[in-house]
């Protein structure tokens, strides 16, 4: 019995030991939650009292080479409803249903949604918005918004790009100077009670965004302007797929204009054009039209030069000292590399003629000698020094690198077709900047656009990068290269592009797409002026022209009306021509 007792205390003393313990513990717990962890658990009591509702920032404007905004911001309203505030659903759903032009049953979903926010529609004109907000319903929230707005309509759209519905950049500029652009949404903080109901005269927390800084760019809106008519007349006129036009200041790599036509509206960027035949078009179909029609040809695509690439075939000669200007050749027409005979665009053939002479008519058995006078090593060697195997680095999304043979599959066939432009694949771009880096005195130049960041008030930010790279050729070979090229304006097959009063270079191309046999045709020239001062390049490439399809005939006309407009724009005085020595 005695024992019994003693067992029963012990276990008492234990179970209030044990009970001690607990309390104790509980109390330290409780000590260190209220003291300790205090500063935790007040923000998550205050997070279940919060709502939170985004400030969008004014994106930054974009801002062309003449000063004209391109891409701004309008003053848009975003709609939504908190479900829990709502005290009126069916009068909110009349209401909602009238101003936003919105089928019931939508509207009804949305509202009936239990949900913190839901939003009921994005992007609406002002006006509506304060039309709501004046309704005063309970629940309806009613928020300052930005919609990205571009005053000239299709001018550049496939360098400009344009935003969705969430104001970041899809394709363009507005993709690659995001971080820029973009700025720093803001915040309004609501106070609510348990039930999720705002309490009325709480003190309403608010950051404020910060807006996106300015894009100063180099394209200049007038001479887009320019371009494209001619563009678009010669499209017409030719009934052709597409024309490009491509203008930059070979000095630094600028681009003042890139023309891509057909273009579209940015205000409207998810239209298919008029004429597309939708019916029965699924999402993914539907997706692949608007890719096809917003991207640019300039950079997104590649083709073969022909007879434009014979710039860079004569500059890799004269710098390699395998030709000079005064070589002979003889052209019968053709010319025969191992079991191939490879003809010239003149059948009849040239005859005798000298280096000037073959370029000047774009001999095609001249550049052919050439390239078999420099070899593999050698042309791959100055394929990498004037970087055409690399892409371009312009400051736009998605840009294409050039298709070329490997080294080591490189034959006496394929080295005579590449000399004159065939059998590979380069970017209207990379084209345009290596011919400039090739008459410019020598020195690489990257292509771009952006010049400088600023803000809205206009102080300097950032200076964008100036483009200049290092030498790939001579001064020397850079100044005979001009030579050689103003006279195949002057006298050769380049002179539908002359202008009166001001010395031109340039050199013609007709290619022909794969396959062959379809018949169908790339035209292009490529010129720039002052020819013994290269302030501005051009290439003009048109697509699949019926009828006459020969460079020389159709696209040298079409820089030359550019350049008639534009030279004197630019500054670029007409004077007395005489010729031009090297």
């Amino acid at each position: 019995m005695k024992k019994n007792k003693t067992w029963n205390r012990r276990k008492i003393l234990i179970t209030f030991l044990l009970i001690l313990c607990m309390m104790i513990g509980l109390c330290a717990r409780l000590v260190y939650l209220m003291v300790f962890d205090a500063g935790y658990y007040a923000e998550k009591a205050q997070e279940l009292h919060e709502r939170e509702r985004d400030i969008k920032a004014a994106r930054g404007r974009i801002i062309d080479a003449a000063g004209k905004v391109l891409a701004d911001n309008r003053s848009v309203c975003t709609i939504s409803v908190i479900h829990s505030q709502i005290k009126e659903p069916e009068k909110i759903i009349s209401m909602l249903c009238r101003e936003l032009d919105m089928d019931e049953e939508t509207v009804r979903k949305k509202v009936e949604k239990v949900s913190l926010r839901e939003l009921v529609k994005s992007n609406v004109d002002k006006g509506t918005g304060d039309r709501i907000r004046a309704e005063n319903y309970a629940g309806v929230k009613v928020d300052e918004d930005y919609r990205r707005y571009y005053p000239m309509g299709s001018l550049a759209s496939k360098v400009l790009g344009f935003t969705g519905s969430d104001n970041q950049g899809i394709i363009g500029l507005e993709v690659t100077y995001e971080e820029y652009l973009k700025g720093t949404p803001g915040q309004i903080l609501t106070l609510t009670d348990a039930r999720g109901v705002e309490i009325e005269n709480a003190a309403e927390g608010r950051i404020d965004p910060v807006d996106g800084l300015d894009l100063y760019i180099s394209l200049d809106s007038n001479i887009q302007m320019y371009a494209g008519q001619a563009a678009g007349k010669v499209m017409e006129e030719k009934q052709a797929d597409r024309v490009s036009v491509l203008l930059m200041n070979p000095q630094n790599g600028e681009i003042l204009a890139m023309v891509n036509v057909p273009e579209f509206d940015l205000n409207d960027p998810f239209t298919l054009p008029e004429g597309t035949d939708t019916e029965g078009l699924t999402e993914q179909e539907r997706q692949d039209l608007l890719n096809q029609m917003w991207r640019n040809g300039c950079i997104n695509d590649t083709y073969e030069p022909g007879s434009t690439f014979k710039i860079i075939t004569a500059s890799a000669g004269l710098e390699e000292k395998v030709v000079s200007l005064d070589d002979s050749f003889y052209c019968p027409g053709y010319k025969i590399v191992e079991d191939r005979r490879i003809r010239c665009h003149k059948t009849a053939g040239h005859g005798a003629e000298t280096f000037v002479q073959g370029t000047m008519n774009s001999c095609n058995p001249v550049f052919i000698e050439v390239g078999l006078r420099l070899g593999v090593d050698n042309m791959y060697k100055y394929f990498q020094q004037f970087g055409l195997l690399e892409k371009t680095g312009v400051d736009l999304p998605g840009e294409a690198g050039t298709i070329m043979h490997r080294k080591e599959n490189i034959g006496q066939v394929e080295l005579a077709t590449v000399s004159f432009g065939q059998s590979f694949q380069i970017t209207p771009l990379q084209l345009a900047a290596t011919v400039s880096s090739l008459i410019n005195g020598g020195m690489r130049v990257t292509p771009h656009f952006g010049v400088e960041i600023r803000s809205r008030d206009g102080d300097l930010v950032k200076k964008l990068d100036d483009g200049t790279k290092g030498r790939i050729v001579s001064e020397e070979t850079s100044a005979t290269v001009r030579g050689i090229l103003e006279k195949v304006v002057s006298e050769g097959t380049g002179k539908n592009a002359c202008i009166e009063g001001y010395s031109i270079g340039g050199k013609t191309a007709t290619s022909q797409t794969l396959p062959r046999s379809a018949h169908k045709y790339i035209s292009s020239f490529i010129g720039f002026a002052p020819a013994q001062d290269p302030q501005i390049l051009g290439l003009v490439i048109i697509y699949n022209p019926q009828g006459i399809y020969y460079g020389g005939t159709i696209a040298a006309p079409v820089l030359k009306e550019i350049f008639d407009n534009i030279l004197p724009y630019l500054g670029i005085e007409k004077e007395t021509v005489q010729s031009f020595t090297y």
